[in-house]
């Protein structure tokens, strides 16, 4: 059936994620109140991107752009390309920090592509835009939560990726502490060994399920849940900061944790006052965002290319 473009504009706003979440690896994740607002529209012929803000001069152009990138192979899985677009991003999370950057550029234009086809949510459902979102990125942790919001367990069938997105209890407080250093992926998954001790696997297991009711019911025992063995003792020497950080905050009673594969460190309780995390650290006090990605038609506005702070909620 051919692809039915529509005419206009449409925006995405997506929510930075924090995947792992201590022992969840590439399984638990978490919607977090920064957002990234991105647009598009089909246009006669070529590509232009315009970027504001976190990448901005930085960020490939044209069809290297990621949001470009995921728009493409959404559009292949709804019917076909469009002549052209125009996409204007203005970037809030931070890059490469593991704040969920490259997860968000992706729900974005897996979302923009999909709105931009008349009939496009009937030709891909939020179950098939997640197993897409999630073949784009690798795996599922952060792409479920930037796209559900809220709490997200995660899992891969053979199918694809499904996901399922719980509230979270009111108690917990995020707080981001992002470095002025960049962390890559493909590094961070280099220093983990091809085989870990069963019983390291075993609490792991264990602390991973206590999270779950420690997010969603109880973050009195968010501490003892956030405890992992398998991720972040093996990355503590490419990130030594970072893993002097979460040490310090979990010695105080906060439950500390890298954000996914780093270098950000997220504790899920607001640290006690008076505790300093020392030079060279942006401090990012959040919510949890319950709504995940936000489609609506028209160009971007005032509100959405301000510099809108990250912040919690009064």
């Amino acid at each position: 059936m051919p692809t039915n473009f529509t005419t206009g504009p449409v925006r995405v706003r997506v929510p930075a994620t924090s995947a792992n979440l201590g022992p969840g690896f590439d399984a638990l994740g978490l919607a977090l109140s920064l957002h990234d607002d991105v647009a598009a529209e089909v246009t006669a012929a070529g590509v232009t991107v315009t970027v504001t803000g976190q990448g901005a001069g930085e960020l490939p152009a044209g069809d290297r752009h990621l949001v470009v990138r995921a728009m493409r192979a959404a559009f292949d899985a709804l019917g076909g390309q469009p002549p052209g677009l125009a996409v204007e991003c203005v970037n809030r999370i931070p890059q490469a920090r593991g704040l969920g950057s490259s997860s968000a550029a992706i729900v974005a234009g897996v979302l923009l592509a999909r709105a931009l086809v008349g009939d496009g949510e009937a030709r891909l459902d939020d179950a098939a835009a997640l197993r897409l979102a999630a073949e784009i990125e690798g795996h599922p942790d952060n792409v479920a939560p930037c796209l559900l919001g809220g709490f997200t367990l995660a899992w891969t069938e053979a199918s694809g990726a499904r996901a399922v997105s719980l509230p979270v209890a009111d108690r917990v407080r995020p707080t981001a502490f992002v470095p002025a250093e960049r962390g890559l992926t493909a590094t961070a998954r280099a220093a983990l060994p091809a085989m870990v001790p069963h019983a390291d696997a075993a609490l792991n297991a264990g602390r991973a399920a206590l999270l779950v009711h420690a997010l969603t019911a109880e973050p009195a025992l968010l501490l003892p849940a956030t405890v992992d063995r398998l991720h972040q003792d093996y990355r503590a020497d490419a990130m030594p900061g970072s893993a002097a950080l979460v040490k310090a905050l979990r010695e105080v009673g906060v439950a500390a944790v890298i954000s996914g594969a780093g270098p950000t460190v997220l504790a899920l309780t607001a640290p006690p006052g008076g505790f300093v995390a020392g030079t060279g650290w942006r401090v990012l006090p959040l919510d949890p965002d319950g709504r995940g990605a936000q489609v609506a038609r028209g160009r971007l506005g005032h509100a959405e290319r301000g510099p809108v702070a990250a912040g919690r909620k009064s």
